[in-house]
């Protein structure tokens, strides 16, 4: 599982940086992100735009007040 934490990252690199790291798991693979708000637009870009998303798959935490831990898994071959 490949884990990223985006919040050091400037806005409008994160979906870019995020895109890049999900096409390079292999399928089944989960790419978990660390966010500073609820990515819940990302999911709706995924969901649109990215055919290996496992949209049924996705999960999101709130750990703390600007922590927010979500999976996004790619889809098995």
């Amino acid at each position: 599982m490949t884990r990223l934490d985006i919040r050091d990252i400037q806005p409008v690199n994160r979906h870019p940086t995020i895109h890049d790291e999900f096409e390079a798991l292999e399928p089944g693979e989960t790419l978990t992100i660390v966010n500073d708000h609820e990515p819940k637009p990302l999911f709706y870009e995924f969901q649109a735009e990215v055919e290996s998303f496992d949209a049924d798959g996705y999960e999101v935490e709130q750990h703390a007040p600007d922590e927010f831990v979500a999976r996004f898994p790619k889809l098995e071959a």
